[in-house]
């Protein structure tokens, strides 16, 4: 599996749960309660690095919880009435659902497989992409 784990600073403001990540440029996101928070802060961590990884783009190594400081990163943002409520939270994405789910952009890929084998499979009819995409699937997650 592919799992990525990246700090968020939470907090509530006007009622809804803002989230902001300090690694990933300060990318911020918010929820209407603290479960919709997350769901949404995995979202946009997911999407941040979906779209790194597909540009080639090297990953911002996360922080651990205890680099990040709350109320120095509020503070950034004018939002120091915040920091009563603020606190720090590791965000899991896994990666190899997200792209699943969120992409279907085909690579193509040039591979050998001995003649008798593509004969037999050519006879039944086997999509030899949907076997290879399978198999490289089970193979991740194993």
């Amino acid at each position: 599996f592919m799992n990525y784990v990246y700090p968020a600073v939470f907090y509530e403001e006007e009622g809804k749960i803002s989230v902001i990540f300090p690694d990933l440029g300060n990318l911020a996101t918010f929820g209407d309660n603290m479960a919709d928070a997350m769901r949404m802060a995995a979202d946009a961590c997911g999407q941040y690095l979906f779209t790194a990884l597909r540009d080639g783009d090297p990953l911002p190594t996360p922080s651990t919880l205890g680099e990040i400081n709350p109320d120095a990163i509020l503070k950034d943002f004018d939002m120091e009435s915040a920091t009563d409520s603020a606190f720090v939270n590791m965000v899991l994405v896994d990666m190899t659902e997200y792209a699943r789910q969120y992409s279907d952009k085909a690579v193509k890929k040039t591979l050998s497989i001995l003649m008798w084998l593509n004969t037999l499979c050519e006879e039944k009819s086997i999509n030899f992409s949907k076997v290879l995409q399978e198999a490289l699937l089970s193979k991740i997650q194993a």
